[in-house]
This record gives C-alpha cells, sequence and structure tokens, in this order.
C-alpha cells in the first residue's frame, strides 16, 4: 500500500539529527513520497540539502511562508529566486495568516500576488497556507480565475462550503492532516461529503499529531492513521484512499 504526505518538514529542528530515522519510519509505514514545503531565506538551503540527499523519497517545494512575509518581504522573494532551476514541485508554502501576522496583512497579500504570477510563470501548483483570512485568501484569487492558477488548501480545516467554494476556481485539492482526528473537529465531519479525488494526504509533520498519539511530535509515518480516519467516515477500503490520494498528488505535484 503505497502513501503520500504531501506536507511535512523534516527538515525542521524538531528533528535535527534524525531525520533518516524519521524518513525510515515512514518508508517501513508505506509511505513512499514526502514533499518538503518552504519556508525562507533561514531554512531554505538545508531543507534543499536533505531533500537532494534522499532523491528516492523526497520533493522540495519553492516559496516565501506567510508567517516570514514581513516589510522586507520583495529581498525573500529575491533569495527564492536563487533556487528558481532547483527541482522543485509547487510554489509553496504560501499564503495569508492572521492569526499571528495580522499586522503584514497588506505585505502578506502582496507576496501572494507574487508569488501567484511566478506559480503561472514556472507552471506549477500553489501549495496554501490560510487562516483567518479566508476572505482576502478568495478576492485575491479571484482575479486568478481563468488563468490556470491551481494547488490546494494545505492543512484544510474549512466547511464543506469552503471545499464547494474552492472548486469554482479550477483544479484545486484540499490537504487533509491530523487536524480531521480531533474531538470536534469541523473539517472532520466534512470528510465524509469532500470527493476522495480532490483529497491529499499530509502530516505537516512535527505539528498536528492526529489521534490517539496527540501530545507526540508528528510524523510522516502517521499517513496511515490519518488515511484510516478518512476511510471509515467514507466506509471505504483503506486502500482505495491510499491509491486515489497518491494519484491525485502525482497528478497535482507531477510525481513520476
Amino acid at each position: 500500500m503505497e502513501f503520500i504526505d504531501t506536507h511535512t518538514h523534516i527538515s525542521d529542528e524538531a528533528f535535527a539529527g534524525e531525520e533518516e530515522a524519521v524518513i525510515a519510519r515512514a518508508l517501513a509505514a508505506g509511505v513512499t513520497r514526502m514533499i518538503q514545503p518552504d519556508v525562507d531565506s533561514s531554512e531554505r538551503q538545508k531543507m534543499f540539502d536533505l531533500v537532494q540527499s534522499r532523491p528516492d523519497c523526497l520533493e522540495a517545494m519553492l516559496g516565501l511562508y506567510p508567517g516570514s512575509v514581513h516589510e522586507n518581504w520583495r529581498d525573500e522573494i529575491d533569495a527564492m529566486l536563487q533556487y528558481k532551476d532547483r527541482k522543485f514541485c509547487a510554489v509553496g508554502e504560501i499564503g495569508l495568516d492572521y492569526h499571528y501576522g495580522a499586522e503584514d496583512a497588506q505585505y502578506q497579500k502582496e507576496a501572494l500576488r507574487a508569488q501567484f504570477d511566478l506559480a503561472l510563470e514556472w507552471d506549477k501548483p500553489v501549495n496554501i497556507h490560510l487562516r483567518e483570512a479566508t476572505e482576502d485568501f478568495f478576492s485575491i484569487l479571484n482575479d486568478y480565475k481563468g488563468k490556470g492558477l491551481r494547488g490546494n488548501l494545505h492543512a484544510f480545516s474549512g466547511s464543506y462550503e469552503t471545499f464547494c467554494r474552492i472548486q469554482k476556481f479550477g483544479d484545486w485539492y484540499v490537504g487533509l492532516g491530523g487536524v480531521i482526528t480531533f474531538k470536534n473537529s469541523g473539517v472532520g465531519k466534512a470528510v465524509a461529503d469532500i470527493p476522495l479525488d480532490r483529497i491529499l494526504l499530509e502530516t505537516d509533520a512535527p505539528y498536528l499529531t492526529p489521534v490517539p498519539h496527540r501530545g507526540k511530535r508528528n510524523e510522516s509515518s502517521m499517513i496511515p492513521v490519518i488515511a484510516a480516519f478518512i476511510a471509515d467516515r467514507k466506509n471505504i477500503p483503506l486502500q482505495e484512499v491510499a491509491e486515489v490520494t497518491s494519484a491525485n498528488a502525482k497528478v497535482l505535484f507531477n510525481l513520476s
């Protein structure tokens, strides 16, 4: 059974010195591909070095995380562009986050537009981080409607109505992770209605550890726990969840 973790930070400090062990546990659990999101210039080289060391199972994204967007965001984009000739499968992790960064909202919106433009220029999907900024995100996305922008809402925690809303903008998926297993999770209830052919699996490790492992560090090896929850809510075989979500990831991220 093959799984793909479409969003995991194995180069994070939480895994320092344990990267190979973390990868080995994931592979043993059937997670054959792990996609590493980009954050900013302070972590980018480390992430690309890790991906380059394990091309058999790791993939990279290239992007500027909204939490790293400040007044100097253009300098960060320039630093990012130095990597544009590297192998990467998406522009991400990009987006809007007003929970901690509301004071930089205008800069975040400008940086998001700039990276949407790059994604179209490079013909890459986008990987979106969205927190407490839904209306501003859809306002920007509306300006790109019909231009071929495609991607996924990472760590999706919205309603079925929000899922339906993003579908109006073309080829869009939602990344489902540990949040769906949390008690009283709205998206956990929406899983039954979201079509399997629009779902990607992810962990966002080391964060958002699924039940029953909450309190522990999350890892890509926990992807089968998330997949099993989806299978149970949809009353379908785990094998089907593995096959369809992996196919979805291969199509969106152009994985061979």
